[in-house]
């Protein structure tokens, strides 16, 4: 967990799940003097999705109220809504505009949680930031701090943590990234926290009821109809956008064909949407920029492993940067669905090294 044995007045983000409670109460317990604070990020009305599938809604942020009320903790809201939507929520429009398919859940912690909100830490008092997200951070021989998986491989949420750096890495704690998911609500329970047996959140939270299409359309993106084409560029149907589309999609195409058929790029300018069977999802190589890294930057040829998705076991890789700055990863065996607007993050073992944003795949 790497929670130093100094006593620290710690600032937890909580979230209104149980996860966040959970790392407030063990925080509590151990000694530090903790502060509980939620973000109030975005508008939506709350007959929307009430079995609370997302995060960061009113009811989630009443919920991290009544924990911080029963652990006795100062606790305030930060609306953070104007520059949430500058940060996040734009950026996922413009993406789906340019035919990629973003990631706000990284976006968010890069720009919000350890952009904003970590640049806070001092004028709210606190030393230290604090979240519930599965992962850890250790400190090495050589003094530099690294982030880790957390000990739950099913839960482990580094792919979204890629771009913490060591100033992030040092004055953040991971509570609960030494814990497997059943000892967090075990915990919760002995705690008595009312979120003990809340469910998970799992949409995107600014899209509740997980409707992309009619988000993306009310917030600036027109329907502009286009062609389906195959790899040779042989139309084989039309489409009301390719903001209905991403990269491996098979259900929803309207085309029937004798195989199986699989999104296998978008074409913005032309908005066309190539589609093929699923050998032809399959790549070498992709291109990234805008890297950042945990440590030093790689120099020369990194060998090590790599995941393009959330929840992927990370694969056998190598990378290196090209004359143009961009990261050129090469895969060991072809990859599948290969997503520009996706990070691609670099591992050592368990050990995040950093990562970057896929332009495209390549060979």
């Amino acid at each position: 967990m790497s929670v130093t044995a100094d006593k620290k007045r710690v600032l937890v983000a909580m979230s209104g799940g149980v996860d966040s409670s959970v790392g407030a109460a063990l925080l509590k317990e151990q000694g530090h003097e903790v502060i509980g604070v939620s973000l109030q990020l975005y508008e939506r009305p709350e007959s929307v999705n009430p079995g609370g599938r997302t995060c960061c809604s009113l009811t989630d942020v009443m919920d991290a109220a009544r924990v911080a009320k029963r652990l006795g903790i100062p606790f305030e809201v930060i609306d953070l809504r104007q520059r949430f939507k500058e940060l996040v929520m734009d950026n996922f429009v413009d993406e789906y505009r340019a035919g990629r398919t973003p990631n706000p859940c990284a976006r968010c912690n890069e720009r919000i949680k350890f952009g904003i909100l970590f640049d806070m830490l001092a004028g709210l008092g606190a030393e230290l930031l604090a979240t519930g997200h599965y992962a850890r951070i250790e400190k090495d021989p050589q003094g530099l701090y690294q982030l880790s998986k957390g000990l739950d491989p099913g839960k482990d949420q580094t792919y979204f943590l890629f771009g913490m750096q060591q100033e992030h890495l040092a004055r953040t704690i991971f509570p609960v990234g030494h814990l497997e998911k059943p000892q967090v609500r075990e915990l919760a329970e002995r705690f008595n926290l009312p979120t003990a047996r809340k469910q998970e959140s799992q949409e995107i939270c600014f899209i509740p009821d997980d409707d992309y299409v009619r988000f993306l359309e009310e917030n600036g993106i027109p329907a502009r109809p286009g062609e389906i084409v195959d790899a040779s560029g042989a139309k084989l149907g039309s489409h009301d956008g390719i903001h209905h589309f991403t990269v491996g999609q098979r259900r929803g195409l309207g085309i029937a064909w004798r195989e199986p058929l699989y999104v296998t790029a978008l074409e913005a300018e032309s908005a066309r949407v190539v589609v093929g069977p699923r050998p032809e999802l399959l790549r070498r190589a992709l291109l990234a920029d805008q890297a950042t890294w945990t440590g030093a930057p790689i120099s020369g040829v990194f060998q090590g492993s790599c995941a393009i998705r959330y929840r992927q076991k990370p694969f056998p890789c190598t990378a290196r940067f090209q004359e143009d700055g961009r990261l050129m990863v090469e895969f060991k065996e072809p990859q599948h669905s290969v997503t520009p607007g996706q990070a691609v993050v670099l591992y050592d073992g368990d050990r995040v090294i950093g990562g970057a944003w896929i332009i495209a795949p390549a060979a």
